[in-house]
């Protein structure tokens, strides 16, 4: 269960956070622009303090070094403290080291984006004995102790996904779906579940939408989830009526096979991430829908309230933590910022561009350029 604030928490990002649009988190597999219009200007002079970020990996996602360094060290600096973010490149032991160096060296808040939510909160514990204030940032830990999470209201994510593949499907009784989702581990892959069965689950129970198979790929390896769905569509018969793809790289995976099969653009599938791969998917007609998350503004989000946090303002920490998660195996709930998800389909990946998060040189190529034109992508 979630309770929101959210008039208040809305009305807030406007006034703190800036509305600023940014790509997109499970895996957005290209790196941020140069001079990123939207981000907050660097601060001068004196810092406050450093504040250490852990990052989980780069090889399922290159949105961790491409989109939250950069724009997490810009937000810092804005708020007058020197970043030290580092990447524990999906290892385990280097997390832990990582941590371990930043609490000895004294910074003022750790930000925890973590690999899993038992490394996640046994570094959480470790920085609040030693008197620092933590962030879970994107997935919190379940279990855990941090006191904030910053991410993006990820059941809503889950939902924008059912809606857009039940909309895709709308009026074709009894079509068949096989589901490809995220990693067991990712606390997040369960709430976009969880979002998905809210719009789906009942079209299920109705029979208007027929469930083949719902399979979780581990470490969201796209050549896993291609080689599952695969199996599945063969068990199936070499038939299939929609995919839930958790996100734009599984999607990528689906619509391969797909392909081999001459089902692709006949077949809608969901993604998430608003990777450029995915908006040219979408423009093709082999993806039908994919979900925006603007980074900057969780970027802008952690960095306002590590702010209050290094200065022992919880009142003022609280005031931009104005959601609540639950954490169930712990058994609480979680002081949040939850930022709003947006649906794009064909008829808006030009938001996505006008941005300026995704160039569209790096959409609109020689086989899109048509496609882009009637859109007035340029």
């Amino acid at each position: 269960m979630r309770t929101r604030g959210r008039t208040r928490r809305l009305a807030l990002a406007a006034a703190t956070m800036g509305a600023a649009l940014t790509l997109a988190a499970c895996g957005a597999n290209t790196a941020a622009p140069e001079g990123e219009q939207n981000a907050p200007a660097e601060s001068g002079g004196e810092t406050k303090g450093t504040v250490g970020v852990i990052l989980p990996e780069t090889a399922s996602s290159a949105r961790w070094e491409g989109f939250d360094k950069p724009m997490l060290e810009k937000a810092l600096r804005a708020e007058g403290f020197e970043p030290d973010v580092q990447n524990a490149q999906g290892e385990v032991q280097k997390f832990s080291t990582l941590a371990d160096g930043m609490i000895a060296k004294g910074v003022k808040v750790l930000v925890i984006a973590s690999i899993n939510s038992e490394v996640g909160s046994a570094v959480a514990t470790k920085a609040q004995n030693a008197g620092i204030p933590t962030i879970d940032y994107d997935r919190l830990n379940l279990g855990g102790s941090s006191d904030y999470y910053v991410s993006f209201d990820n059941v809503k994510v889950g939902e924008l996904q059912g809606q857009g593949l039940a909309q895709a499907l709308e009026g074709k009784q009894g079509a068949e779906v096989i589901e490809i989702e995220g990693a067991p581990t990712d606390n997040n892959a369960s709430l976009f579940y969880e979002g998905q069965q809210k719009v789906l689950g009942p079209l299920y129970e109705s029979g208007e939408l027929k469930l083949v198979q719902s399979q979780r790929i581990d470490d969201w390896d796209n050549q896993k989830g291609g080689v599952t769905f695969e199996q599945i569509l063969t068990s199936n018969g070499g038939t299939v009526d929609g995919v839930v793809a958790a996100n734009d790289g599984l999607a990528g995976a689906v619509i391969t096979v797909l392909k081999k099969n001459g089902l692709n653009g006949r077949v809608p599938v969901t993604g998430q991430d608003a990777t450029p791969a995915g908006l040219k998917a979408i423009l093709r007609g082999d993806q039908y829908m994919t979900v925006f998350k603007p980074i900057q503004q969780e970027a802008n989000a952690t960095a306002k309230l590590a702010a209050a946090l290094a200065s022992g303002d919880t009142a003022a920490a609280d005031e931009l933590a104005s959601d609540v998660t639950e954490d169930p195996e712990g058994g609480r709930q979680v002081k949040s910022v939850l930022l709003e998800p947006q649906l794009i389909t064909k008829d808006n990946v030009k938001t996505v561009i006008d941005e300026g998060y995704v160039p569209a040189s790096d959409v609109c190529t020689d086989d899109l350029q048509d496609t882009c034109a009637e859109l007035g992508i340029s």
